[in-house]
């Protein structure tokens, strides 16, 4: 059973918007339980259906799951400070991007920003689902691009980390307090009209 806050019950938008988008927070507490096939599956599909430029789709998901030869390659990718948490998730996911368009190779200015549109669908996939998904930067991106053979026509871009939701209690102290929905910036800090003036 969940012991995370309702992020619903904490985070109110200035305008109207999606429940989802409120309900979307980056989670550190799970169970340790793996999560099912037909589970990560869904979270793929939904990363799947992110918008792209000229539908390159240029994101791949490489992952290890709890209990598998991979989840040791996987862990060992991270910083100390995330295997301290990630420890109890139950799938690690790699985000690579194809940095050329498959059509004419190109250099794709974009693949890092279509990547970012795929993983936000799947981590509101997972707040969907009542499952934990949260980015991380903190890996070793060479021993990534090393250990998981990614060729160089790819950027290795972020690590998630999924599971079922846990107890904060499970977490060090200095993680504890900390386990709780973030607010954002007004509008007026992240936008304007004509000219740059923030």
């Amino acid at each position: 059973m969940s012991h995370l806050p309702d992020p619903l019950e904490s985070r109110q938008p200035d305008h109207e918007i999606l429940p989802l988008f409120l309900k979307r927070w980056s989670p550190r507490a799970m169970t340790g339980e793996p999560l099912t096939e037909g589970e990560l599956n869904q979270l793929l599909e939904a990363a799947r259906w992110a918008p792209s430029t000229y539908n390159e789709q240029e994101w791949r998901f490489l992952y290890g799951r709890r209990d598998t030869d991979h989840w040791p390659v996987y862990m060992n990718l991270l910083m100390e400070a995330n295997q301290v948490w990630c420890k109890d998730a139950g799938v690690l996911v790699v985000i690579a991007s194809h940095k050329v368009f498959a059509r004419n190779g190109k250099p794709n200015p974009v693949h890092t920003f279509d990547s970012g549109a795929a993983f936000e669908n799947m981590v509101l996939q997972a707040a969907e689902m009542g499952l934990v998904a949260h980015g991380m930067a903190g890996f070793d991106r060479q021993k990534a691009r090393r250990d998981l053979q990614i060729p160089d026509d790819y950027e290795v871009e972020a690590m998630v980390a999924l599971g079922r939701p846990g107890d904060p209690a499970s977490l060090p102290e200095e993680l504890r307090e900390r386990e709780h929905p973030t607010g954002r910036k007004p509008i007026a800090e992240i936008s304007c009209e004509g000219r740059f003036s923030l």
